[in-house]
């Protein structure tokens, strides 16, 4: 358990997002979570069942006017308690809830002063305030997740797009964590036969065992290097692709933002070189989150700040994941297209020859004889092109159909480290067993192996990197 983290205490927090709402929700949690929410309501619930709900009024707390001080007598006073608000109280009992621990919930009226109000009263009565993620972090604490699971909980709640929340949703069920601990127990296996053997080597034969182990670590490092090779589409699915909009001035590029994001978010003139600086936008498209930045068009100027622009353009192309590659059919190519072309090889990127709409003096096939790339005929102004757009890009990242069902996304950098260091050890007994090492050095190795995955489900992970995980939640969560 984490240094200075307990579990003995009732904590409570404010379950909800802030703002204005139908329903708010205080969340308490802890040995003490019943008698403590008893206090705060205009009758009992002390003898309330598991999972249920009763109606009730939120009431200033039973320890009267008391100041800055926990209830310590949980006898009802009657005068002067106020009523806050009507409520449902819902009711879980340890160890059948989340948390795994005696759990209340207050459903109010979803205001930010009636919430605060209740759950003044509620820290009155004898709660703590929950810190970040201190709720998930009970649930792993008292064994009803492993943390692959409560990490999971977060990407759930920040999933950004349809691929990022299913893939939340597959490895809250567990999906990523039965893998792991699979491979654990195999490389467990192997383990404990080669100590065994070690250790008494009357009853226990190692001859040929080297060949035997080599065709299973074969199967295993296939299946480890199966979920790194995946991790890239995890990190896209959850981060979102960084994607630039690279062109000349008046090229189109303002117009493909706005078209994308579905309102006028950058300014569209005649006048060439508007956009001068970058601008991001997040959008979804086809299942698929987009870090989408406009920039300034590339081109020779004397303008110092348009110069500034193009520079920024620039990097950001270089840096980008994806370049949507903005090409005027309507006039000649010039110089600084081809230029913008050129630039474009050996990157991820979709070339729209824009301005279908208009009469076209560049056609697909001229573009097509100077980049690698896939050219679509395309018109930021009526949406022409922009299905195939959509499927050329999930294509390009995704490769085959997604199917949460069959395969396994890893998400987290956390957890593509652990994989690849697991990798790594179960290379180096492939690498003892080729050189004919003793069976001494393959137990080492594997013990690594085992020791990296164990990191993903929380099982070998130390207390530092729990509390670092947990920082990054919501309070409520």
């Amino acid at each position: 358990m984490p240094a200075g983290f307990s579990t003995t205490d009732t904590v409570a927090a404010i379950a909800t997002a802030a703002g204005e709402s139908g329903i708010g929700i205080i969340r308490i949690s802890g040995e003490d979570a019943l008698p403590i929410a008893d206090r705060v309501l205009d009758r009992s619930i002390l003898n309330a069942g598991a999972y249920t709900i009763h109606y009730r009024h939120a009431v200033t707390c039973s320890c009267g006017n008391m100041e800055n001080a926990s209830c310590a007598f949980p006898d009802r006073i009657q005068e002067k308690r106020e009523i806050l608000d009507d409520v449902l109280v819902s009711v879980m009992l340890a160890p059948h809830s989340y948390t795994g621990e005696n759990t209340v919930e207050i459903n109010c009226h979803g205001g930010s002063l009636v919430l605060q109000r209740v759950l003044e009263e509620v820290l009155k009565a004898g709660a703590r305030p929950a810190g970040p993620g201190e709720f998930s972090k009970r649930a792993f604490l008292n064994g009803k997740m492993d943390l692959s699971q409560a990490e999971a909980v977060m990407d759930l709640i920040q999933a950004k797009n349809r691929y990022a929340m299913e893939a939340a949703v597959s490895q809250l069920q567990g999906g990523l964590s039965d893998k792991v601990r699979e491979l654990r127990e195999e490389i467990l296996n192997e383990t404990a036969w080669i100590e065994a053997a070690l250790d008494d080597p009357e009853h226990y034969d190692l001859t040929g065992y080297p060949e035997e182990l080599g065709k299973k670590l074969g199967i295993l490092v296939r299946r480890l290097e199966n979920l790194i090779e995946n991790a890239e589409s995890g990190k896209v699915m959850k981060e979102g692709i960084s994607t630039v909009i690279l062109g000349k001035p008046n090229a189109g590029k303002s117009s493909l933002l706005n078209l994308l994001a579905g309102e006028d978010r950058a300014i569209v003139t005649e006048i060439a070189g508007t956009t001068r600086d970058t601008l991001t936008e997040h959008i979804r498209m086809a299942g698929l989150s987009l870090n989408l930045t406009d920039t300034a068009g590339i081109r020779e100027s004397t303008d110092r700040v348009e110069q500034i622009g193009v520079e920024k353009a620039r990097k950001a192309a270089a840096d980008a994941d994806l370049l949507l590659v903005m090409i005027d059919g309507s006039v000649p190519l010039d110089k600084e297209d081809r230029e913008i072309l050129a630039s474009s090889e050996g990157k991820q990127a979709v070339i729209l020859l824009n301005k279908s709409d208009l009469p076209q003096i560049v056609t697909a096939e001229e573009i097509g004889k100077m980049s690698e790339h896939k050219v679509i005929v395309f018109s930021a102004k009526d949406g022409t092109g922009l299905p195939e757009m959509e499927e050329t890009v999930r294509y390009m990242f995704y490769h085959n159909e997604i199917n949460f069902n069959d395969q396994i996304y890893v998400t987290s950098a956390r957890h593509k480290n652990a994989l690849e260091q697991a990798l790594r050890s179960l290379k180096l007994v492939q690498n003892s067993i080729s050189q004919g090492l003793p069976e001494d050095f393959f137990s080492i190795d594997l013990q690594d192996a085992y020791q990296s995955l164990g990191e993903i489900t929380g099982e070998t992970v130390g207390d530092d990197v729990i509390d670092r995980i947990f920082e990054r939640f919501c309070t409520g969560k």
